[in-house]
């Protein structure tokens, strides 16, 4: 491990097999585990037995979207910090996303949700 993640696990939720891709290595990179969900359905399954110390959740799915997820995710565990992430910054005058710890627009490159993450998880 060469970052400073200290083996804190995180799950990340997004359809896009680009975005486990990127946003896993990076964040394997730092020293985090990363554990994967396609949906939020599939997240919120996985939620009681990962028991991660945070979660990066896309708004856009199908199905269940990203704020229904952040929803019922802050009823189980209302500390558990939650980053939502989007390619669409209007997402962010919603009312129902203000429960996330923190809001990123996707882009290329990682360096702010790698500090938002530090931030979040005291590190």
């Amino acid at each position: 491990m060469t970052g400073t993640g200290s083996g804190a696990r995180i799950l990340l939720v997004d359809d896009e097999d680009s975005i486990h891709l990127l946003y896993g290595e990076e964040l394997r990179d730092e020293g985090y585990e990363v554990v994967s969900a396609k949906s939020g359905a599939e997240a919120l399954g996985l939620l009681p037995d990962v028991e991660p110390d945070l979660v990066i959740l896309d708004i856009n799915m199908p199905g269940m979207d990203g704020l229904e997820v952040l929803r019922r995710i802050k009823e189980q565990r209302s500390d558990l910090p939650v980053i939502l992430s989007s390619a669409y910054p209007e997402f962010k005058q919603d009312i129902s996303s203000w429960a996330a710890d923190a809001y990123l627009v996707k882009i290329s490159d990682l360096t702010e949700l790698k500090e938002t993450v530090r931030r979040l998880l005291g590190r």
